[in-house]
C-alpha cells in the first residue's frame, strides 16, 4: 500500500512503543487488523502479502502467546519466518545484543520482532539494524502490540473505547502491559483506574493521568472493563507479597468484587493466568464475561497488521 509510510508517523520505521504513535496511526493499525479477523476464521488463511520477506523472531524471554502469535502472523502473510532458539545461541556464550544485531543485520532480514528483559533493548536494536523492529516487550517499559490487541478486543465487544471506565488491576509496577495500555487507553479517551497494593504501584503513577486505588471494590465501581495482570514473580527482587492466599483475598478478581463493576463488565487478562491468585477460575472461563480467549484470537490479527504495515 502506497500510503502506509505516510500513515505511520513514528520514529524511522519501527514500532517501539505506544507513545510513538498518533491517534491516526492507532486507528490505521486497528482498521488493518479488523480485515484479518474474518481471514483467520476461514479455511484458507494464507496470503502472499509478505512473500519474499524475511521475519526474525528474537525472544530473550520465554513466551508462548506473543511468540507463537507473531510466528503465525508472519506465516499467514507469506513471510519466511525464523524464530531464534536462544537456549542454543551465541547469546548464551556471552555475545552482546549489539553483536547479535550486527550478525542478524548481515542476513538482510526485513523485520525483527524482539522481546528482551531489559527496558530499551528494542530501541537499541533498532539503531543497529537496517530493517524494521517490532517491540514484543522490553523489560518493564512497553508491550505495544498487547495494548493494541486489547484495544481491538474492547472495540470488538463494546464498539468504542472513548468514555469507557477501565480498571487495570494487580502487579502494575512490573508490568509493561499496564504501561502500554495506560498510554493507549488514555489516548483513545477512556477513564483508567489503576488498582494495586502500595508496593506494586509505581511511584510515578500519578503522572500518567490515571485514578489510583488500593481498595479493589472502590477501584472497580461502575467499570466497563476489568483488566487483570499476572504477578511477575520473575521480576521481583525481594518479597512483595506475604502470601498468594492473602493477595487473592484482597486483589484477586472474585464474583463478590466483580459485582461492584457494571453488570455487563468484561474481564480481560494478557496471560498467562495464575488461577486462584489473580482471578477466580469460574470467572476466567465465563463465556458471557471473559474475553481472554478473544484477546488471543485478535492478537494474531493485530500482529498481522503490524507486520504488514512495517514490513511491506
Amino acid at each position: 500500500m502506497a500510503n502506509v509510510k505516510k500513515a505511520i508517523k513514528i520514529s524511522k520505521k519501527h514500532l517501539l512503543g505506544i507513545q510513538d504513535l498518533s491517534i491516526a496511526d492507532v486507528n490505521f493499525i486497528l482498521s488493518e487488523a479488523k480485515q484479518f479477523i474474518a481471514l483467520n476464521k476461514s479455511k484458507n488463511k494464507k496470503l502472499d502479502i509478505l512473500r519474499g520477506k524475511t521475519q526474525i523472531n528474537l525472544f530473550f524471554e520465554p513466551s508462548t502467546r506473543t511468540q507463537s502469535s507473531f510466528e503465525l502472523a508472519g506465516k499467514r502473510l507469506g513471510a519466511d519466518v525464523m524464530s531464534m532458539n536462544l537456549n542454543n545461541s551465541a547469546i548464551k556464550k556471552g555475545e552482546t545484543l549489539i553483536d547479535t544485531a550486527m550478525t542478524l543485520n548481515a542476513m538482510h532480514p526485513d523485520i525483527i520482532v524482539v522481546r528482551h528483559q531489559d527496558s530499551g533493548a528494542s530501541n537499541l536494536l533498532s539503531q543497529k539494524v537496517n530493517c524494521a523492529v517490532l517491540n514484543a516487550g522490553d523489560g518493564r517499559r512497553e508491550h505495544p502490540t498487547q495494548a493494541l490487541l486489547d484495544a481491538l478486543t474492547i472495540i470488538d465487544r463494546k464498539e468504542k473505547i472513548e468514555g469507557l471506565k477501565i480498571a487495570i488491576c494487580g502487579d502494575i509496577v512490573h508490568s509493561r502491559v499496564a504501561r502500554s495500555n495506560i498510554y493507549l487507553l488514555n489516548m483513545l479517551g477512556a477513564e483508567v483506574n489503576i488498582i494495586a497494593p502500595s508496593n506494586l504501584m509505581p511511584k510515578d503513577i500519578d503522572k500518567l493521568g490515571v485514578n489510583r486505588f488500593s481498595d479493589m471494590k472502590k477501584g472497580l465501581k461502575d467499570c466497563d472493563i476489568v483488566m487483570m495482570l499476572r504477578l511477575q514473580n520473575e521480576r521481583m527482587t525481594s518479597s512483595f507479597l506475604s502470601s498468594n492466599r492473602e493477595y487473592y483475598e484482597y486483589y484477586g478478581l472474585t464474583p463478590d468484587k466483580l459485582k461492584f463493576a457494571k453488570d455487563d463488565a468484561l474481564i480481560m487478562h494478557p496471560g498467562p493466568m495464575n488461577r486462584g491468585i489473580e482471578i477466580d477460575t469460574n470467572l476466567a472461563d465465563d463465556i458471557n464475561k471473559s474475553v481472554i480467549k478473544e484477546q488471543v484470537e485478535l492478537g494474531v490479527a493485530v500482529r498481522m497488521a503490524c507486520l504488514k504495515i512495517f514490513c511491506e
